[in-house]
């Protein structure tokens, strides 16, 4: 921790706290990280929010290159120095939820994002990969401890809600490390959990994901309304409407948004299509 903390106070910089700035020194944490993503001499890595440059230069060591992208420009003196004598670590100062992502995996073909991500770019970024990417082969991201419960629930739980059945229509999610606020520079107020996501395109059978994503949208718009409700709001459609799309899809009329599974969902946003309600 004083090794990165001296090379931050020689360039002067100061934490900013829009950004969500927390950064790792601990080797043996940087290691397990590493280790759990599955990156070998093979794997092409994207890195958001590389910040000091800890986890990119772990990542490096191990990796065919690694694409390091980070918002803050002051940055710039502290990652020449962190990162110095690394050949395969492109350092890239934009935002990554505003790049087009088809043009930027053109280039790159195919990655694991392994990241420390900033809290408040969690969910935006999780959310483009699963839209908008067709070249990325899994995440292991560390995020908030209460997110990473949430990626990973099951339904029927208080934590389950639209982004897992966002992520479950593309990959498993799974909790591969827990980690104490402690270990973080500076100190956040929460604990971090790393979650591993593998893509596994097509695991859910589903006839338009676009329509998939809508109905999850509808379903979860008010957790304490029924299903039906949901429906009648979110899609102006009648009362009678609604119960027959429910009956279609086999669910029952008094169910709510955070019973269904997964494969429930493919079954619901199926049944809003042939019926008509999406278009």
């Amino acid at each position: 921790m004083s090794e990165l903390k001296d090379v931050l106070v020689k360039h002067g910089f100061r934490f900013k706290k829009q950004f969500g700035q927390n950064f790792i020194s601990d080797g043996n944490l940087l290691a397990s990280i590493v280790s759990a993503s599955g990156v070998t001499k093979d794997t092409t890595v994207v890195e958001i929010g590389c910040g000091a440059g800890t986890l990119t230069r772990a990542l490096a060591e191990q990796a065919k290159k690694v694409y390091a992208f980070d918002i803050d420009t002051e940055l710039q003196p502290v990652l020449a120095e962190t990162l110095a004598g690394l050949e395969n670590v492109e350092v890239i100062f934009r935002d990554f939820n505003k790049i087009n992502l088809k043009e930027f995996e053109k280039e790159i073909g195919e990655y694991l994002v392994v990241a420390n991500l900033p809290y408040y770019i969690t969910t935006p970024l999780v959310t483009k990969l699963l839209e908008e990417s067709e070249k990325v082969q899994g995440l292991s991201i560390m995020v908030q401890e209460e997110v990473a419960e949430r990626f990973c629930a099951k339904e029927n739980t208080p934590e389950y809600g639209s982004i897992t059945v966002a992520i479950a229509l593309k990959g498993t999610a799974k909790i591969v490390k827990r980690v104490s606020r402690n270990l973080f520079y500076p100190r956040p107020n929460v604990d971090s959990a790393v979650v591993k996501i593998d893509f596994e395109r097509g695991r859910v059978a589903v006839k338009d994901e676009k329509a998939y994503r809508q109905t999850v949208k509808c379903a979860f718009l008010n957790r304490r309304k029924t299903l039906e409700n949901n429906l009648v709001n979110f899609f102006k459609i009648t009362r009678e409407q609604a119960k027959e799309v429910l009956q279609k899809a086999g669910i029952d009329e008094k169910a709510r948004g955070e019973t269904l599974s997964p494969q429930v969902f493919a079954v619901l946003s199926d049944a809003l299509l042939e019926l008509g309600v999406i278009k």
